[in-house]
């Protein structure tokens, strides 16, 4: 079982990038964008490592953030790098951590607060540069 449940949390989280990245999203699809994120980040909690935990969390807060939904994006975002942390996870999954909740504290007004995690999040060293080019990329569209 263990396999499949693994698989299981791949494909939810792959099938949520196929929905954040639809332009003509329904109601529907948001809900389901929702539905599939928590799915996953609960399978990768009862098979996943500390490392697969942060990054589900990471992708509930920015399912949040895409449909405008501040609260429950910070809440996420909080958790990844509260996870991040317990867990002394660096490099990339860390500067995402940072990442979300730029977004998260943009998606909610709080320009100065999103502005001080995006420096955060520039400040985590990243080994690979590709890496690091996705993240400059994904900051660059935090509104902040």
């Amino acid at each position: 079982m263990t396999d499949d449940e693994r698989q299981l949390a791949v494909d939810l989280f792959n099938g949520v990038w196929g929905l954040l990245e639809r332009d003509d999203r329904t109601v529907e699809d948001d809900d389901r964008m929702i539905h599939m994120a928590h799915a996953s980040r609960y399978h990768w909690g009862e098979v996943g490592e500390a490392v697969n935990r942060s990054r589900g969390e990471w992708q509930c807060s920015r399912v949040y953030a895409v449909l405008g939904r501040g609260e429950p994006a910070l809440h996420h975002a909080l958790r990844g790098l509260a996870i991040c942390r317990e867990h002394d996870i660096a490099d990339w999954d860390l500067a995402f951590a940072f990442e979300a909740l730029a977004r998260a504290y943009g998606v909610r007004g709080e320009t100065d607060k999103a502005r001080e995690n995006k420096e955060r999040a520039l400040a985590v060293a990243i080994a690979d540069d590709e890496d690091r080019e996705l993240l400059l990329k994904d900051l660059a569209t935090v509104p902040a």
